[in-house]
């Protein structure tokens, strides 16, 4: 299907309507790192809390963290992207068209994330599996109803510490993670920062385009959050396909057959 640009008169409206955003990685590296910057902001809103039933849910979060960085490569990668990006923005220096103060302002935030992690020791979250307590809780937490007080009568008690008490122990636990968080930060801040914006239609609810050979590592869609419908996208180093499903909680998968007007950013660093 041939590409379809919406009018100017769309593009117009488009930018004013309430959209709905969804991103889709399209390599394993960036869908971690999604999934990590997911679970970071969630822990730092549960943490933020003062509330058992939140701490508890922070510590759920914690051992879900632990769970997808254990990648043994995950540390390297983000460093060696940070030292390239690095390379990238310093031959940007002495550009007219681009701020000065702006330019060293990242690269001081991607030298200090660098160090940062290079800083940490060892596997990423040893720290955690080196306590016995912690362990034990994360055991439980797989058993539906696991940690009920009967079953750990010292998780318990440590639900009845102060909240203050509680958030000392969450900060201890996770602070040692936060480099990897601030690398992730910048990572996915520039590789969304790289893509241009594109409208297009979707003519009975499919889109697709050639690719050409180019392989994007991020797409970013929106569309308006009045449709009741949902993109479905598969894509390859040759084509793009994006489907929208209806809206229905209730039955099987099925097209939005209607034409919807979205946009796309194809982010590749």
């Amino acid at each position: 299907m041939p590409i379809s640009f919406a009018s100017n008169q769309f593009h117009h409206l488009f930018i004013k309507a309430n959209v709905i955003s969804y991103e889709f990685p399209l390599n394993e590296r960036v869908r971690t790192m999604l999934r990590l910057e997911d679970l970071f902001l969630r822990i730092q809103r549960f943490v933020a809390s003062t509330e058992k039933a939140d701490h508890h849910a922070a510590l759920g979060v914690l051992f879900e963290i632990l769970e997808v960085a254990s990648r043994a490569d995950l540390k390297s990668e983000l460093l060696q992207e940070l030292e390239r990006q690095k390379k990238v923005l310093n031959a940007l220096h002495n550009n007219p068209q681009i701020s000065e103060d702006a330019l060293d302002a990242v690269l001081a935030a991607i030298e200090n994330s660098a160090t940062r992690l290079l800083e940490m020791n060892g596997k990423i979250g040893q720290h955690l599996r080196d306590n016995e307590w912690l362990m034990g809780i994360k055991q439980r937490a797989c058993i539906p109803g696991g940690v009920c007080e009967f079953d750990l009568p010292s998780y318990h008690y440590w639900q009845h510490q102060t909240a203050l008490q509680r958030r000392a122990d969450l900060d201890s636990w996770i602070t040692p993670l936060l480099p990897l968080s601030d690398g992730i930060a910048i990572t996915l801040k520039l590789l969304r920062e790289s893509g241009k914006l594109h409208h297009f239609v979707a003519h009975q609810g499919t889109f697709q385009q050639m690719q050409g050979g180019r392989v994007a590592q991020l797409l970013r869609l929106s569309v308006d959050q009045d449709l009741p419908c949902i993109p479905e996208i598969s894509a390859n180093k040759y084509a793009l396909n994006i489907r929208f499903v209806a809206a229905s909680f209730t039955a099987k998968t099925a097209l939005y057959e209607n034409d919807v007007e979205f946009s796309l950013t194809f982010c590749s660093l």
